[in-house]
């Protein structure tokens, strides 16, 4: 296509040369000109055109070249499914070229210069570092990188560094009827199962019925209990952020267990972290909602609280009002944990992440200081060292590999 524009450059009295076309090709290979008929257009008069007396020339030769590409664009364009139109105009950086992109520096100013830049825009902009559009280094929009921005409009998580997120996402229930890899999850689990014979009375008491007999001259005198179960209370939460997609195959393998192993198993669903809200299905998450603070009026405190998640985030989520990616919380992640904390000591928290990543994502330092370095990793071993702390009267302040072992309340 630029080897025709080039011989239309010759034809139509511009005197160009083939090192001045090489010279084009190898700026278009380092993206000196990307995604934008203007950029390419002073690129090419650049290096193309020596002297300002054929300025115009090069103008009506480009205005007439481009014109017939652009319809002819058009009609196959026409043909073309629109997420490839919008793929094409995303930008892959190298490590160096994200290094060299700034954050705009914190919460507030992100907020602040969002509302200018609604103020002040009025048109749709690509590849840009500044206005709300797509293919950029810009802090708001889809489709480009930025290493503190918010996202508004992109279809999935691609570099998971945004602040915050404006796009409607939808999430899928955990399984409980995974049954490949949860039998050891099974067997951990049920050290934290306590017995007790609760209920109607109508198992026979065999040692109960021997001894009553014996001692009815041997006249059969039956004896019935309740059943014996499993009285240990289970509140699970559950983490159904972006983040965790590549968790899901663990997270239905270990919801699959718990529903097998306690009776008195109470779950529900939050997006990267608690809130003053969370709900019980993936479907209905906007519609059928449960307040936090029901939670903490409903359930008594001996049930014992898992939360299962990365704690991978942006740490505002955690420490500033309106810093969840969903909706606008008026109090901060930070505040309805210490309250759910407070309120149900025995409480940890599993991580499917590997243990060597979170002393480097400072999201996870923050939700392990919240929960009192109890916080365990999605492992066998993980999984037994966190029911051994369920399984102790937690002292607050003292972490769970210090607490002496007591008897449960």
């Amino acid at each position: 296509m630029l080897v025709r524009f080039f011989f239309d450059l010759r034809t139509g009295g511009v005197p160009v040369s083939l090192p001045e076309f090489l010279t084009l090709l190898e700026a278009l290979e380092q993206r000196v000109a990307w995604a934008s008929a203007e950029e390419f257009y002073y690129l090419a008069r650049t290096t193309l055109v020596k002297d300002e007396r054929h300025f115009d020339r090069f103008d009506q030769v480009f205005a007439e070249f481009f014109a017939g590409a652009e319809r002819a664009f058009e009609a196959i364009a026409a043909d073309l499914p629109a997420e490839w139109l919008q793929k094409l105009a995303e930008r892959t950086l190298t490590d160096e070229e994200k290094a060299k992109v700034e954050a705009l520096g914190g919460w507030e100013k992100l907020l602040q210069t969002l509302r200018e830049r609604l103020k002040e825009q009025k048109e749709r902009h690509q590849g840009g570092n500044k206005w709300i559009g797509t293919a950029g280094t810009s802090p708001f929009g889809a489709y480009g990188y930025n290493p503190e921005g918010i996202r508004i409009g992109q279809k999935e998580s691609r570099h998971r560094r945004a602040v915050k997120v404006w796009d409607a996402r939808e999430y899928r229930n955990f399984d409980d009827g995974v049954e490949l890899g949860t039998r050891n999850m099974k067997m951990a689990l049920r050290r934290l199962r306590k017995f007790a014979r609760q209920g109607i009375q109508d198992q026979l008491d065999l040692d109960g019925t021997i001894d009553a007999t014996a001692r009815n001259a041997g006249y059969l005198d039956l004896k019935l209990v309740a059943e014996r179960r499993n009285a240990v209370k289970v509140l699970l939460f559950l983490d159904v952020g972006g983040s965790m997609d590549d968790h899901i195959r663990i997270c239905d393998e270990l919801f699959s267990a718990a529903r097998g192993e306690f009776k008195h198993l109470e779950h529900f669903y939050f997006h990267n972290f608690l809130y003053e809200r969370v709900w019980r299905d993936n479907r209905r998450r906007m519609n059928e909602v449960i307040p936090t603070l029901d939670i903490l009026r409903t359930y008594n405190s001996d049930y014992r609280v898992i939360f299962v998640g990365d704690a991978t985030m942006s740490p505002y989520e955690i420490v500033q009002p309106g810093g969840s990616v969903e909706h606008w919380n008026q109090e901060a992640g930070s505040v309805w944990m210490q309250r759910l904390a407070n309120h149900f000591p025995k409480l940890v928290w599993l991580n499917p992440e590997p243990p060597e990543r979170w002393q480097w994502t400072p999201s996870i330092k923050l939700a392990r200081e919240l929960m009192d370095d109890r916080m365990y990793p999605l492992t066998l071993d993980g999984l037994d060292r966190a029911i051994a702390t369920l399984q102790r009267r937690h002292v607050p302040g003292r972490g769970p590999l210090n607490s002496p072992e007591q008897p449960l309340a």
